[in-house]
C-alpha cells in the first residue's frame, strides 16, 4: 500500500488488518518503508506494545495516544526520517538512535 511506506505529513492515519497473534507480520508490515519518525500501538496488553515498541523502527512510538508529546523528550526519527535527534538532554551531534515511547495509560480501549 502506498500511503503505507511514504512519510506523509498531515491527517493522515493507515488503519491495516492482522491475524490474531501475528505481530511479527505486522512488525515486518510496519518496518517496510525508507522512514520512521513516528508509529502508534492500539492495545489492550500494554506488555504486547512495549515489545512492539522495542522492535519498531520509529523515533518515536505512541502507545495508545497519538501526537502527545513531552518537549523535553528527543525528537527526530530513525532512518530517512531524521538525522540524531534535538529537544532533549540526549541529544548528540552524532547519529545517535534514541527511541522515545510515549505511553497513555490505562488504555483507553476496552
Amino acid at each position: 500500500m502506498y500511503i503505507a511506506r511514504e512519510e506523509s505529513f498531515g491527517p493522515v492515519m493507515v488503519i491495516s488488518k492482522f491475524k490474531n497473534g501475528d505481530v511479527d507480520g505486522v512488525l515486518q508490515r510496519a518496518n517496510t518503508t525508507e522512514y520512521g519518525l513516528a508509529s502508534g500501538v492500539f492495545t489492550k496488553d500494554i506488555s504486547k506494545a512495549l515489545y512492539i515498541s522495542e522492535k519498531l523502527e520509529a523515533g518515536t512510538v505512541f502507545i495508545n495516544t497519538y501526537n502527545k508529546t513531552d518537549v523535553a523528550a528527543p525528537f527526530g526519527g530513525f532512518k530517512q526520517s531524521g538525522f540524531g535527534k534535538d529537544l532533549g538532554k540526549l541529544f548528540s551531534p552524532s547519529f545517535i538512535s534514541h527511541l522515545t515511547v510515549q505511553v497513555k495509560n490505562p488504555p483507553y480501549l476496552c
